[in-house]
């Protein structure tokens, strides 16, 4: 499948960004900060009203990290946004680890996974942190199933973007889901 010339566009920026050309990193910044605000929304709605992080700041440092990555290929669009949800987790894993860490048993944050695409539509709510930790297991186990997690949840990628950028049929993310959510599922219940 060819590019679109927008996509290709994309395409070239990106190149010239994992290059570190600050203009590229403007440009993309321009380009993609609604979607990467309305990832951090989406983030921030399953936060404590009293964060202290607000989207903004969630947006600007996951892509002051995203600039600081070396050694990533970018694939288009859909693995820049998917990079940044992923980068955005991490900064809230880091900030819940050391407020929990402050005031043990205090500030958990509740994250609810849901995928009525996938065919599963109760909600499933997990503390950040150790929702955090049961994922970087099973991307030991299956990295591809981590990644689409990541994707779907957290960076709010349909089912044939994450296909698309993973390489893989829209049934497989579908089938990848469903195995991942059972499996997180018994690693976190109780």
């Amino acid at each position: 499948m060819e590019d679109s010339p927008a996509q290709g566009e994309i395409r070239r920026l990106l190149a010239r960004f994992q290059v570190k050309d600050d203009q590229a990193a403007s440009e993309l910044l321009q380009r993609f900060y609604r979607e990467l605000h309305e990832i951090a929304v989406r983030y921030m709605r399953q936060e404590r009203s009293d964060h202290t992080l607000q989207p903004t700041a969630l947006v600007h440092e996951a892509y002051i990290r995203l600039v600081g990555y070396d050694q990533l290929n970018w694939q288009g669009k859909s693995h820049f946004l998917g990079m940044a949800a992923r980068t955005m987790r991490r900064i809230l894993v880091e900030h819940a680890r050391r407020k929990k860490a402050k005031k043990r048993g205090g500030g958990v944050t509740i994250f609810g996974l849901r995928d009525i695409d996938a065919g599963i539509e109760e909600s499933i709510n997990y503390d950040l942190v150790e929702l955090n930790e049961a994922l970087e297991w099973l991307e030991k186990l299956n990295q591809r199933q981590a990644q689409i997690i990541d994707l779907r949840f957290f960076g709010g990628l349909s089912v044939q973007e994450s296909a698309e950028i993973l390489g893989v049929s829209e049934k497989t993310v579908k089938n990848d889901v469903r195995f991942a959510l059972a499996w997180l599922k018994s690693r976190l219940t109780p």
